[in-house]
């Protein structure tokens, strides 16, 4: 599917005259496609972390595991909402929620840290613990991708690496389900950082 979805994108650039609009979904669809694609792999390697933990006696399921996973499933859920529907507030909430499941991730890897260094029978099932965790943490950095290609997408503007600072309500006086409600968008800051990227028209570099 991914190559399918690439070559036709290849394809639609071969044949121009595109508005920005048309040509930065293009940009997008291309790097979302990769994302899903490794969100995928990542799925797979979860799955065989669970079917090892499954032949190993005594593995205590770290607390907060689960509502890490809560909150992981709820950002590639959201990512492709707002991907279906265009919304640039549903893809804001996606990257807020990163450092939510970066908090989970450094204190499940402290409390089995502490408990493999305690215990060394939990050393095997920890460290499964350690990449299901990990495999969580990617999956979640891959909706954020997304959800920032959306937003370049939507309204034209780069959020990537932090070029976030302030937040803005919707000035494009568009009624789609991108500007429903009270929509809102971070503003890219390119001005803060002009030494190190050149401005373009739609500010993405």
């Amino acid at each position: 599917m991914e190559i399918v979805i690439d070559e036709h994108a290849i394809r639609l650039l071969r044949r121009g005259s595109f508005s920005d609009d048309e040509t930065r979904l293009i940009v997008a669809a291309l790097k979302i496609t990769n994302d899903l694609e490794r969100i995928g792999d990542l799925a797979v390697n979860l799955a065989e972390r669970v079917i090892s933990l499954r032949e190993m006696q005594g593995a205590q399921v770290p607390e907060e595991l689960a509502p890490m996973a809560s909150a992981v499933r709820a950002m590639v859920s959201k990512s492709l909402g707002a991907l279906i529907f265009r919304n640039v507030e549903m893809a804001t909430q996606v990257l807020e929620s990163d450092d939510v499941v970066d908090q989970y991730r450094d204190r499940i890897f402290e409390y089995l840290l502490q408990h493999m260094t305690k215990e060394p029978t939990l050393v095997s099932p920890g460290l499964q613990f350690i990449l299901a965790t990990r495999h969580l943490e990617r999956i979640a950095d891959h909706a954020t991708n997304i959800a920032e290609d959306i937003i370049f997408w939507v309204r034209g503007l780069d959020v990537r690496h932090g070029r976030a600072l302030t937040v803005l309500p919707d000035q494009t006086g568009q009624t789609d389900s991108s500007s429903r409600g009270d929509s809102i968008i971070t503003e890219n800051s390119h001005a803060l950082h002009s030494q190190v990227t050149t401005d373009c028209e739609t500010e993405r570099v």
